[in-house]
């Protein structure tokens, strides 16, 4: 299941967050997302009622989009989201419980990196990627330089990426890129325009496919 995760993951390149949006709007926004080409979800659990929003997509639409936890902090919070039905966890950090745990319930635990010793060390651990972040306060080349004597580790990568520099990032080697503010715009949830939300996710994923 890990690997196939994975490697659906390094086909589709786009993983849409869910953070702070208004509240009931869940269902509308990841149905927007969907008919965009979407099928990677995380939904933050900074975010109000996300709990209850990974269990409600994953019986609506758990067949067509694979939902996973992000912002997965602690062990506690790991727990609450694989509960949920979190397919992956996501995180900002990396915390060794988390990933243990995540290994011993067949989840997938992609954990914040930045520097090549906590990349490596993450991979020694067992997760199946890393997420460097954030990428954007480091630069989009960091990801090519730090790929160099570490391109063994898949990446993902993670803060700043937009419709301007993501071919350049996936073509330094990131398999894939998370995508929260820039894609799932807030303030066009609010507005109800979700037509909007779908054009966009569209031109990220053809963008994907020209990589």
């Amino acid at each position: 299941m890990k690997k196939d995760l994975l490697s659906l993951l390094e086909i589709e390149k786009v993983v849409a967050i869910i953070r702070g949006i208004p509240d009931g709007s869940g269902e509308q926004t990841a149905k927007a997302l969907l008919a965009g080409g979407i099928s990677f979800l995380e939904i933050t659990l900074n975010t109000n009622g996300a709990l209850n929003m990974i269990d409600e997509l994953k019986g609506k639409l758990g067949s067509q989009m694979r939902v996973g936890a992000g912002t997965v902090l602690n062990l506690k919070m790991a727990k609450e989201a694989v509960q949920a039905g979190a397919e992956y966890l996501i995180s900002p950090n990396l915390d060794e419980s988390v990933l243990a745990y995540g290994l011993e319930q067949g989840v997938d635990v992609w954990p914040g990196t930045l520097t090549p010793t906590e990349i490596v060390r993450a991979y020694e651990l067992g997760a199946t990627a890393v997420k460097v972040f954030p990428i954007g306060s480091m630069g989009m080349k960091y990801i090519k330089d730090i790929r160099g004597p570490l391109n063994h580790i898949p990446m993902m990568v993670t803060g700043g990426v937009n419709l301007d520099n993501m071919k350049e990032v996936l073509g330094y080697g990131a398999i894939a890129v998370g995508l929260g503010g820039n894609l799932v715009n807030n303030s066009l949830i609010k507005q109800g325009n979700f037509e909007e939300i779908t054009k966009l996710a569209k031109a990220y994923t053809n963008l994907a496919k020209e990589v």
